[in-house]
């Protein structure tokens, strides 16, 4: 079975939120005049995927899954829900420690607010169930005090440390975003579609006062689930392309690519730009790329809200860091 993509390389965030509400939910990339709808056949474009691996269910649904942005109007079944938590608890964890927390949001009222918090995505108040995921040191130092660590420490000529370091956020997010991606698989083979929402790091103080979060909670990651639509059920996943592998993946050592390298890497998407009718003004995707990503106020505001969330977390360590 053949599946296609749609378009090639912007954001759905240049085409207008009623295109983007009446098409099928999922992110388009594409210039505004060549924008189509997933129903259409996108043989043409530079960026469509033309198979699947489908050596077992696990394969297929991790080489199948994509974003989903539209769903069914129905709530989830506590049996889903339950077994997607249970999969997610399942998750490798440093130490067994796991070193995270989960949100769980159906309040209508919360939908909403993080819908404009989150970089003024209307779908994320439409989505039956939301997973925010909050890398989480907060548990293990109330369990530290609980267990008098800070007098054993004393008796025993060890430091304690009264603020969680780097370390311990690194290895909290990697626990956080392993659990996150055992959520989203679950669901997927249920028949759930999810969407991740990385904005969630943004504006922290809001989001830290609308979730209860802790000083050492910080929130990650955020998972938007719900049914595939009627009309989607039958569909097969339309997949948006990824680099070569050859690019990625370094066999002992890491290989910095060369100028030849980047430009071979970045060929098919350099196809979708047209310089000068594009709405950055940019030359190529590298500028286009900064301008949509990197150098975006969006980009702008995580960072901010990161310096807060860490000003926090390390107390008046921060500054040594800066």
């Amino acid at each position: 079975m053949v599946r296609f993509y749609c378009g090639a390389g912007f954001s759905d965030s240049l085409h207008t939120q009623t295109g983007r509400d009446q098409c099928c939910g999922r992110k388009f990339y594409g210039t505004m005049e060549s924008w189509q709808c997933c129903q259409h056949d996108v043989t043409q474009s530079p960026f469509y995927v033309k198979e699947v691996l489908t050596l077992n269910q696990v394969i297929a649904t991790l080489q199948s899954r994509c974003s989903l942005r539209r769903y069914k109007d129905m709530a989830l079944s506590d049996e889903h829900k339950d077994i997607i938590l249970k999969s997610m608890m399942r998750a490798p964890s440093a130490g067994n420690m796991m070193l995270y927390s989960v949100i769980a949001i159906e309040r209508q009222e919360t939908k909403d607010i993080l819908s404009r918090t989150c970089d003024n995505q209307p779908f994320i108040a439409k989505a039956p169930w939301v997973l925010v995921f909050a890398a989480d040191i907060q548990r293990w130092f109330d369990y530290y005090q609980l267990c008098d660590v800070p007098q054993y420490c004393a008796d025993h000529n060890l430091t304690y440390h009264q603020n969680p370091n780097l370390g311990d956020l690194f290895i909290a997010a990697s626990d956080t975003l392993i659990a996150a991606q055992n959520a989203a698989i679950a669901a997927e083979s249920l028949g759930i579609g999810s969407c991740y929402i990385g904005d969630i790091m943004e504006n922290y103080e809001t989001h830290r006062e609308l979730l209860g979060l802790p000083d050492y909670a910080f929130p990650l990651a955020m998972l938007c689930l719900g049914y595939y639509p009627d009309d989607q059920k039958l569909e097969p996943p339309l997949l948006r392309p990824r680099f070569d592998q050859q690019c990625i993946v370094f066999n002992e050592k890491y290989h910095r690519l060369d100028a030849s390298e980047l430009q071979a890497m970045f060929a098919e998407r350099e196809k979708i730009v047209q310089p000068g009718n594009n709405p950055f003004q940019a030359k190529n995707f590298g500028q286009l790329m900064y301008a949509r990503k990197t150098g975006a106020p969006f980009f702008q505001e995580m960072h901010r809200s990161l310096q807060a969330a860490m000003q926090r977390w390390l107390g008046n360590k921060l500054s040594s860091l800066e």
